[in-house]
């Protein structure tokens, strides 16, 4: 299992014409993972998913909070001690064709990673290549056919079970998967969303999405959790479908509200919500205090501009919600388009 509690981030810009300024990535975040579980995070661009998952994949750094994998803070290690904690936690990047080198076969990028894990487990040499067939065949390609391939010989599909295939080299217990299909032919993109979803059944590892696709999230985790992050806040939290089905929160409400609607067989939800202006990059900067969707919020009002919401289940006329949101004013609203004859 791996947890995570408090975690920020800031970058420091330097130079340019205003000079160097902070950027919150993250603000106090918190999240679980378990074996064979899965977690999502949607929000726009910039809302801080990558970041969170670079760090969880202890790729990047961390100002604070604690990361704690099978019950040991990583703080607690030393930067060497880390790594084969961090091993059990494996990233499957965003773009399939940079993510293999393209001077190497599938042999060597599968090669590398198993030579290691033979090494750690005491395995002989002749389990690497009877392993990578194993794996291959485990994402769905034909080993006979990818294994002395370079990555311009495949297919974009196949690249990234590529990816997956290597990021399983070191059986791991949670795979981040990191806008995994947003680069693959929308043709292709149910076979690797199913790939994931399998995984999770057959082998047990965890899976942690990150997406600024709500369905699918929704096809990777119906049975898991969700986190909405705006700015790098959770602003709401809890089980997929439930969320999708009754938000609270105004952001998730304009998420849902931007899901297109199939004409002649939908009709778009009631009460959808539609921010008072598009985000702007510098929109929050410079608040000590008061919700940062305050400037896009239809529904703000002055306790929102003075106070900073948390995470709870209290208040609003629906008096407690089954899922946490940071809102003063929650509601639940129907956003989301439903069938003509609904």
């Amino acid at each position: 299992m791996i947890t995570g509690t408090g975690i920020s981030k800031t970058f420091r810009q330097r130079g340019g014409v205003l000079g160097a300024r902070e950027v919150p990535a993250l603000r106090d975040v918190d999240f679980a993972v378990e074996r064979g579980g899965a977690v999502s995070f949607i929000g726009e661009s910039g809302s801080g998913k990558t970041t969170l998952g670079r760090i969880i994949a202890g790729l990047e750094t961390h100002d604070a909070g604690e990361i704690v994998i099978d019950g040991v803070p990583m703080s607690s290690l030393s930067h060497r001690r880390r790594q084969p904690y961090f091993r059990r936690v494996q990233l499957i990047h965003q773009d399939p064709y940079s993510a293999l080198n393209p001077t190497r076969t599938v042999h060597q990028a599968l090669e590398a990673p198993l030579a290691l894990r033979a090494r750690q487990t005491g395995r002989p040499r002749s389990w690497i290549d009877s392993r990578a067939q194993e794996l291959l065949s485990m994402v769905g390609i034909d080993p006979g056919y990818v294994l002395p391939r370079y990555p311009h010989q495949l297919s974009g599909g196949m690249r990234q079970r590529v990816v997956i295939a290597r990021a399983l080299t070191m059986d791991p217990e949670v795979l981040v998967a990191d806008e995994a299909v947003s680069m693959i032919d929308v043709s292709l993109r149910l076979g690797i969303l199913a790939l994931l979803k399998d995984l999770r059944e057959r082998v047990g590892v965890g899976v942690l999405f990150i997406t600024h696709d709500i369905a699918t999230a929704r096809y990777i985790g119906d049975d898991g959790e969700l986190y909405v992050l705006y700015r790098g806040q959770v602003v709401e939290r809890g089980a997929t479908e439930k969320i999708i089905a009754d938000p609270v929160h105004p952001y998730t409400q304009s998420l849902l509200s931007a899901i297109p609607v199939l004409h002649g067989l939908e009709r778009p939800g009631a009460e959808r919500v539609v921010p008072k202006e598009p985000r702007g990059e510098s929109q929050g900067e410079g608040r000590t205090g008061g919700c940062l969707f305050v400037p896009r919020c239809p529904f703000s009002t002055e306790r929102c501009e003075r106070e900073t919401p948390v995470l709870g289940r209290d208040g609003g006329p629906d008096q407690e919600t089954e899922q946490e949101h940071a809102c003063f004013h929650p509601r639940r609203r129907s956003v989301i388009p439903v069938g003509v004859g609904e």
